[in-house]
C-alpha cells in the first residue's frame, strides 16, 4: 500500500474516531469503542478485522501467546483501543511489538477515555 494511499486511510480513521467519541464521550467500556468504530469504518467501506489472533514467532515456531490485535484495518493499520487515564510506557511498546510482531509499518493508540479525543491520540510507526 503506498503512502498517499496509508494517509487517505488515517484520515478516515481518525475522522471515524472522532464521531464515536462525539456521540459516546468518554466513560465506557473499551469494547463499546471497539464495537462502533468498527462500524463506522465498515460503514465508509473500510475493511476491518477485531481481535485478531498475533501469534509469537519463536524458534522458528509458531506460538500462540494470546496476543490479539484490537483492530488491523485494510491489512495495513493497528488500531489499539484504550480507556485509560493516560497513556503509559507500556501501552507504546504494545502496541510497537504487535507493529512488528505482524510486520506492519503504522498504528494508532487511541484513547477513548479523554475529554478531547486528539489528546488520547498516538501515531507509531516501525521501521520508516
Amino acid at each position: 500500500m503506498d503512502r498517499q494511499h496509508i494517509n487517505v486511510l488515517s484520515r478516515v480513521i481518525l475522522d471515524a474516531a472522532m464521531t464515536v467519541h462525539t456521540a459516546l464521550g468518554p466513560g465506557l467500556l473499551e469494547s463499546a469503542y471497539e464495537h462502533c468504530l468498527c462500524y463506522e469504518l465498515t460503514k465508509h467501506g473500510v475493511h476491518v478485522v477485531t481481535q485478531l489472533a498475533l501469534p509469537i514467532i519463536y524458534d522458528g515456531n509458531k506460538i500462540e501467546a494470546g496476543y490479539r490485535i484490537d483492530m488491523l484495518v485494510e491489512n495495513a493499520i493497528i488500531i489499539e483501543l484504550k480507556t485509560v487515564e493516560r497513556f503509559i510506557p507500556v501501552h507504546e511498546a504494545q502496541l510497537l511489538s504487535y507493529l512488528k510482531l505482524s510486520d506492519k509499518r503504522l498504528g494508532f493508540l487511541i484513547n477513548f477515555h479523554v475529554r478531547q479525543l486528539r489528546n488520547g491520540i498516538k501515531r507509531m510507526v516501525n521501521n520508516f
